[in-house]
């Protein structure tokens, strides 16, 4: 029943929007693809690296939100020519080896029918439902794209971003204000390095609780070295785990990144960011809408764009040594 009541809701709250993409879009052309998708994201999960399913989140984000859900993000730089993997926003994204893994088996059995693209966006969706999120159905149908610059990575907002900053970068994508504070829920099943957040620690922050800054100064160092740069999740409380508890640990000032703890201190904000923390349910809702919302952001279907055979290379590098 509730399967069924999210779908309606995602047909009818965003019609537009998806308009090019479609639930099942493999059903006759490669029907066994999401469950291929599937296995291979809850075998790293179980039996590799259980923190992974945040690396996968933020992967689709950050492709989403450069040049649309294109795969631009998979391509490898060349020694002629950078890609968005260079740029420094993206330097700790993770993930890439799974969509690789997944490709990989997907072409022995569909060669050339799954892009990468929709693989991203499959695995976001696996990512959520394995820890304890909602299952939500995925319209498919992307192409990967051509083109990955550095430079186009330059627009996403970054841990210290404030509110009205990453509203901006929010809206110039067709997001709205509650959408992004919907989106960074994702944040409850993410970590982020010392880096990210040092300078708060440095500067003894007084929107953060002083026990959290604490054990943090512990983790980081006083250092400023890159060479120090420990990793800690960013809900404190339940890590493994897709929940609203990430809102909750926001309004007790326990906030790791500065733009996490700006979304329950800014006024345009905190009203959405108590109601989550204390309505599951709604956040569970929310945050399926907001994900099918993004991952129709700039696709490319029909005959634009290719379905890559090696998601880190164009098709037309494509030969082997």
């Amino acid at each position: 029943m509730q399967f069924t009541i999210i779908v309606v809701i995602l047909f009818f709250i965003v019609p537009l929007a998806l308009a090019d993409l479609r639930v099942g879009f493999y059903s006759s052309s490669c029907p066994k693809a999401e469950a291929i998708v599937r296995k291979v994201v809850q075998r790293n999960y179980l039996y590799i690296d259980r923190s992974i399913a945040g690396g996968l989140l933020r992967l689709h984000f950050h492709d989403c939100f450069v040049r649309g859900c294109d795969a631009s993000i998979l391509i490898d730089p060349t020694e002629d020519n950078e890609s968005e993997k260079d740029a420094e926003a993206n330097e700790t994204v993770r993930g890439f080896e799974i969509i690789d893994k997944a490709k990989k088996k997907l072409e022995k059995v569909c060669p050339s029918t799954v892009s990468c693209a929709d693989i991203i966006a499959l695995a976001a969706r696996d990512a959520v439902s394995i820890t304890g999120g909602p299952w939500y159905a995925v319209p498919t149908g992307r192409r990967d794209g051509f083109v990955s610059n550095p430079s186009n990575a330059e627009i996403l907002p970054g841990p210290s971003s404030t509110v009205s900053h990453a509203l901006q970068i929010f809206t110039s994508k067709g997001m709205t204000l509650g959408e992004m504070v919907t989106l960074m829920g994702a944040h409850t099943i993410g970590y982020a390095h010392c880096g990210f957040f040092r300078k708060r620690l440095e500067g003894r922050d007084s929107t953060m609780d002083p026990s959290l800054n604490e054990k943090l100064v512990r983790l980081c160092g006083n250092s400023s070295s890159n060479n120090n740069n420990p990793t800690t999740f960013l809900d404190q409380n339940t890590s493994f785990v897709f929940d609203n508890q990430f809102y909750e640990e926001i309004v007790n000032k326990r906030g790791v990144l500065f733009i996490d703890q700006q979304l329950a201190l800014d006024s345009s904000t905190k009203g959405l960011v108590s109601k989550f923390a204390t309505d599951a349910e709604s956040f569970r809702r929310s945050f399926v809408n907001a994900i099918v919302k993004m991952g129709s952001i700039g696709v490319l279907v029909g005959d634009d764009g290719e379905i890559r055979t090696r998601c880190w290379d164009y098709n037309n590098n494509n030969s082997d040594p």
